[in-house]
């Protein structure tokens, strides 16, 4: 071994510590979600007087009071429904358009893509207040619908981003191909390039959901007159509020276990799509 490749550390070492750092990574994420979907079965004689101990008895009644008294049961569906239409909404504007810019040359082209693109540079909460303003005059305040095209409008940036790239690594002579045999340009995007493009849809749809699950700045400000109509976010939040007065701490629990359950199964069932989706994109 020269001197020069003596102080160079070994590829085995490198290896070893990130494989350590990954599992204290892995260990500080799930340890604090299997305590509280354990808290959620316990007494708050058992949360305050040894958290670390298992639950003496498999209890659901905290389970029912988050679906029933704390309404998490109608914070759940408005979630579902305002989650569903903004990611559809999403992909579809933001598919349409990152395909435009990425296999159509026309003026302006480049402007419109770094203006999409600029949108990632600028925090959400500076917009919190024309957002509310501009969302009044439309009518559309403490309304599901102006949330949607909020979240919509909130999630294009990436979207367009993300999207742009991968379909700019698509062979051009398949799109040729159905243009020679009279494909229109609509045709040829929905049924030639967005199933080539399938495993970067999935990705980006996944971190769409993700992101719009856990959003909370923009539903407390438009939806904030109206409780009937809130989000989950806005719903755990008040209850981690009553929960402090009320002294329900394994309903808090429950109601957070009942918020990250549905996006973990999500996560694990697309888990190989998504990693598909980023490593053919990264490879391309």
């Amino acid at each position: 071994m020269s001197s020069r490749d003596a102080g160079k550390p070994r590829p085995g070492v490198l290896n070893g510590l990130s494989h350590v750092a990954l599992a204290i990574w892995a260990l500080l994420i799930i340890l604090p979600l299997l305590w509280t979907f354990l808290a959620s079965f316990k007494t708050n004689t058992e949360i305050f007087g040894d958290p670390l101990q298992l639950p003496g008895a498999l209890r659901l009644d905290a389970w029912g009071r988050a679906w029933d008294k704390a309404h998490v049961g109608q914070y759940m569906l408005n979630t579902v429904i305002v989650v569903f239409f903004g990611t559809a909404g999403t992909m579809l504007f933001g598919s349409m358009a990152a395909y435009v810019l990425a296999r159509y040359q026309f003026i302006g082209n480049k402007v419109i893509y770094y203006y999409f693109v600029a949108g990632l540079a600028f925090p959400v909460f500076l917009a919190l207040g024309p957002l509310f303003f501009v969302v009044k005059q439309f009518g559309l305040l403490n309304s599901h619908i102006g949330l949607v095209l909020v979240y919509i409008a909130y999630s294009l940036p990436f979207t367009i981003f993300f999207l742009a790239a991968f379909f700019r690594t698509l062979p051009e002579a398949i799109a040729e191909a159905a243009k020679i045999d009279g494909a229109s340009h609509t045709r040829t995007f929905f049924q030639i390039m967005v199933p080539m493009a399938k495993p970067g849809l999935i990705s980006i749809t996944i971190f769409n959901v993700l992101g719009q699950w856990n959003q909370y700045l923009l539903p407390l400000v438009l939806l904030a007159g109206d409780p009937d109509k809130w989000v989950l976010t806005q719903g755990i939040a008040k209850i981690s509020t009553l929960a402090g007065y009320e002294a329900d701490w394994p309903g808090l629990f429950a109601a957070l276990s009942i918020t990250i359950l549905p996006v973990m199964v999500v996560y694990i069932i697309f888990q190989r799509q998504i990693q598909s989706g980023l490593g053919t994109g990264a490879l391309k």
